[in-house]
């Protein structure tokens, strides 16, 4: 995979570029200056990341796995530590499926019914491949998220989570908040 060199990533004018930030040169962004990304994170080929008006925000230690989407006009924000699998898809708007609006971003605004909310990953949590996460949703922190999921609805810290839709299977381990301290002091650097 061939990343954007740094003086590639300063030229594309996000809102706010960290250290040690890898994008590959295969990935769509949109609207750059609604961006920010922090320290050493990794966005891999062909993810789009589609900023609305409410921008993206994504935090330090973030990995985005190849053909993953970050979509809609209100806030995205991932918090440090995060993990989004293969073709995961995070949608800050969606249109109304009921049959009484019409759909897609051809048709004027009058003749639909988009709902827009922002969307929020916390901290340590993990999304498996192939997930979607509508809008208005917040993953609380440590929450893993099974592969081929869709997540309606928000999710409880510290949970494991799958299904049509997610639900809750289990309690997850807090062991990584220990890590997390620990890779801290070591790795000042990586702060």
């Amino acid at each position: 995979m061939a990343f954007l060199s740094s003086e590639e990533l300063k030229a594309l004018g996000f809102k706010h570029l960290g250290q040690n930030v890898r994008i590959s040169e295969r990935a769509s962004i949109y609207n750059h200056s609604k961006i920010s990304i922090g320290d050493n994170t990794r966005i891999d080929d062909f993810c789009i990341l589609s900023a609305g008006s409410e921008g993206i925000d994504i935090g330090k230690h973030v990995h985005i796995a190849c053909f993953t989407s970050l979509i809609g006009r209100e806030k995205i924000t991932i918090e440090d530590f995060v993990g989004i699998g293969s073709r995961g898809s995070v949608y800050s708007s969606g249109d109304d499926y009921s049959g009484s609006f019409m759909t897609n971003p051809t048709v004027p605004e009058e003749y639909t019914n988009v709902r827009h909310a922002p969307v929020v990953i916390k901290k340590h949590t993990v999304i498996g491949a192939g997930t979607v996460i509508l809008p208005g949703v917040t993953i609380g922190i440590g929450a893993a998220v099974g592969a081929l999921s869709l997540v309606m609805r928000n999710i409880e810290e510290f949970t494991v989570n799958l299904g049509i839709p997610a639900r809750m299977i289990k309690n997850r381990k807090r062991t990584l908040l220990e890590l997390e301290n620990k890779f801290l002091s070591r790795n000042r650097s990586f702060e």
